[in-house]
């Protein structure tokens, strides 16, 4: 079964002429364009613009100050770089809000290789106990088709994880551009009004703590929980597999520890909103998202 599913995976769940089917296959492409250019940002144009752009201004010692409780030197930043701050901020919302579908295209595809490989099982079994008949019983194409697009509840009954792992994934994705936007549009208000010699506002720390604990800590969490889950699916199942999602399953493991290991240091020093393992992270992640890209960009129809 695994050599079948080797060859022909790219398309194994994709049957030419059927037009919803072909409907998915579309969606799976773009999406995984998107992931693609979500990748870029995070591998090149993100790492670029804190090198080039905010580095030359003063953001770091701004952001350190801020970690250590003295928020005047960074909302005077503010007051001086806001466009700057705003188009560093744009980056990562476009970054995540490309990922937003990504959960339940991962859903979609696991639910749909489960399934095929239930039904692949099955015919086995009967053509062992009936050799004499050459009947198939695999379901039709037809059918096939409607199965994996619906997502009936038997392509994933007794695999909760799964629903776990999309439904967390798109939470966290969607806390994480929330909080991002709204702590942009405070951070961005409060440095609009700053003058030179002002106090801080004594509610500025209690905000960037919060702020940093739910994009950082929760909602990076939830995406860690997310790909830990699509990882076991994966994994558990590696024989339903190409050798090329197998290796995808297990750096999505990978992945999660590093975004524990940040979200749980980010909860303990929340004001600065990064950690050691921030960097290593991301870029690991956005790696992920890259390979998962490549891959549907490359899905065809079955000839």
């Amino acid at each position: 079964m695994k050599n079948h599913l080797d060859h022909n995976f790219d398309h194994h769940f994709i049957h030419k002429g059927t037009p919803m089917k072909r409907s998915l296959l579309a969606r799976l492409r773009l999406n995984g364009a998107g992931y693609l250019l979500s990748a870029f940002l995070f591998i090149i144009c993100i790492p670029l613009y804190q090198i080039l752009v905010l580095a030359p201004t003063g953001f770091s010692d701004a952001l350190n100050a801020a970690g250590n409780g003295q928020f005047t030197g960074y909302l005077s930043w503010l007051h001086t770089h806001n466009l700057l701050f705003i188009g560093y901020r744009l980056l990562l919302l476009i970054a995540f809000a490309l990922l937003f579908s990504l959960p339940f295209s991962l859903f979609r595809i696991i639910v749909a290789q489960e399934l095929l490989g239930q039904q692949e099982r099955a015919a086995e079994l009967e053509n062992a106990e009936t050799a004499e008949s050459t009947e198939s019983t695999e379901t039709a194409p037809e059918e096939e088709l409607s199965q994996a697009e619906d997502l009936p509840e038997d392509a994933w009954r007794g695999k909760g994880f799964i629903v776990l792992a999309a439904w967390s994934g798109m939470i966290g994705l969607g806390l994480y551009l929330l909080v991002t936007l709204i702590s942009t549009i405070y951070f961005v208000s409060l440095g609009t009004g700053y003058t030179q010699g002002s106090t801080q506002p004594s509610a500025i720390a209690t905000f960037a703590s919060l702020f940093a604990i739910l994009s950082n800590t929760v909602a990076i969490g939830l995406i860690a929980l997310s790909t830990f889950f699509f990882g076991v699916m994966i994994v558990r199942a590696r024989d339903l597999w190409p050798k090329m999602w197998t290796a995808f399953g297990y750096l999505a493991l990978v992945v999660t520890a590093l975004l524990s290991g940040s979200a749980v240091a980010i909860a303990s020093a929340p004001v600065t909103g990064q950690s050691l393992l921030t960097t290593p992270a991301t870029l690991l992640f956005a790696a992920w998202t890259l390979w998962l890209g490549s891959m549907l960009v490359r899905l065809q129809p079955e000839a």
